[in-house]
Parts: structure tokens; C-alpha cells; sequence
């Protein structure tokens, strides 16, 4: 039989080399920047980001969870003296 199907080579799961990488969502930027303040990013997400990501992006969304979580634990402490009495 001459119609035997063949499988294909793979040249659609491969990226293109030439092409931009994929830009990064906002649940992704956030995501990455939580568990990089905390110190739980992993390794594949941190090249994914260095890949994708714009720095900017990454500048503004730390400056942001820093104040978020500085407000955070000054009113975390407050509540706490205020029930302590």
C-alpha cells in the first residue's frame, strides 16, 4: 500500500526559533511574584519568566506585594496588640 500513514515529523511541537516567546499572563506575573518573594519560585517558572516576561512588569508587581505585604503585617500586628490588650 502506497497510502500508508506516516507520522509526522514533529515540526509543530518544536518552537520555532525565530518566533517571540509567548507573553507572560497577569495571574502569571502575580503567581511568580508571590513565590518569588517567598522564596518558593522554581526553576523552570524562573526561566520562563526570564524568557517571556518583561522586567518592568516584574519591577511594578514587586513593588506592589512589598507594600501589600508591609500594610499586611503592620495591620496583623495591630490586631494582634489591640487583643492583647
Amino acid at each position: 500500500m502506497s497510502d500508508t500513514h506516516r507520522p509526522d515529523s514533529g515540526s509543530e511541537s518544536r518552537p520555532d526559533p525565530e518566533a517571540p516567546p509567548p507573553r507572560l499572563g497577569v495571574w502569571q506575573i502575580v503567581s511568580s511574584t508571590i513565590a518569588a518573594g517567598f522564596g518558593v519560585q522554581s526553576s523552570r517558572n524562573r526561566a520562563r519568566d526570564f524568557n517571556s516576561g518583561k522586567p518592568t512588569h516584574f519591577i511594578i508587581a514587586g513593588i506592589v506585594f512589598t507594600v501589600l505585604f508591609v500594610v499586611g503585617m503592620v495591620l496583623l500586628v495591630r490586631l494582634v496588640l489591640s487583643a492583647a490588650g
